[in-house]
């Protein structure tokens, strides 16, 4: 269903621009988090595909994993000492050390691999349907799954991933949207629009699309951009205007 069909008795929210930091416009964001002090990166398309470190205040890269040529790269989350990682169609995933960026174990799941966040408990996955997967970290099993719903429709192809103050936000693919997803539920309690941000208004390649969510708790920071975008914002959050219908 297409968003806007979706939205129609949800809030919208808005956003107020704080901070803008460079991005690598080379970098297909498909997988982005924040952790002590750096941004961690997932980048998609076959023979770009890497996993990275990123230094915040000027975009550099620190440390950068390649994936084999064949694979396309998809979301990550950190466990422990540990980044879990996915590709699209491939029905592989790796874990690789927090630390080093060394490979160290390679798993397999069915379908499709788009995003990865975690709860402190389970990870949730995306795979570009209406649901989420929610798995046991050790084991990667699947333990149940969270059908995502707006105005009671399906929301489908969700994206990029993030856990933030109790709620799942997501990049809903190919708009400017990130829904705020009750993980109990799966009801969309508000949107967040993104419309309004130079690269949301360029005519760029259609896949340079919104696409990247990292918070920083610590700080309490929400940090966006999307693929091949050249900036990072951080935002914060205006008050929903209540639904739209």
């Amino acid at each position: 269903m297409a968003w806007a069909s979706a939205a129609m008795a949800v809030p919208i929210q808005g956003y107020v621009v704080k901070a803008v930091y460079p991005h690598d416009d080379q970098a297909y964001t498909e997988g982005l988090f924040y952790l002590n002090g750096l941004l961690f990166e997932s980048t998609g398309i076959e023979g770009r595909s890497t996993i990275r470190k990123v230094r915040l205040k000027d975009g550099v890269v620190l440390q950068s994993q390649s994936l084999p040529p064949n694979l396309f790269g998809e979301g990550i989350v950190n466990w422990g000492d540990e980044i879990i990682s996915l590709t699209w169609r491939n029905e592989v995933g790796f874990r690789w050390n927090l630390k080093t960026l060394g490979r160290k174990a390679t798993f397999h799941y069915r379908g499709e691999g788009w995003a990865l966040t975690q709860d402190g408990k389970h990870l949730i996955m995306s795979d570009g349907s209406a649901s989420l997967r929610v798995l046991d970290p050790v084991t990667l099993r699947e333990v149940r799954r969270i059908a995502v719903t707006a105005d009671g429709q399906p929301v489908f192809n969700l994206n990029e991933l993030e856990w933030v103050k109790g709620e799942i936000f997501a990049n809903v693919w190919q708009t400017n949207q990130i829904a705020r997803i009750d993980p109990q539920t799966g009801v969309v309690k508000a949107w967040i629009d993104l419309t309004g941000l130079p690269e949301t208004l360029r005519s760029r390649d259609a896949d340079a699309v919104l696409n990247g969510i990292a918070y920083d708790r610590q700080h309490d920071r929400l940090f966006v951009t999307g693929k091949d975008w050249p900036h990072l914002y951080e935002i914060g959050l205006t008050p929903a205007k209540g639904a739209s219908r």
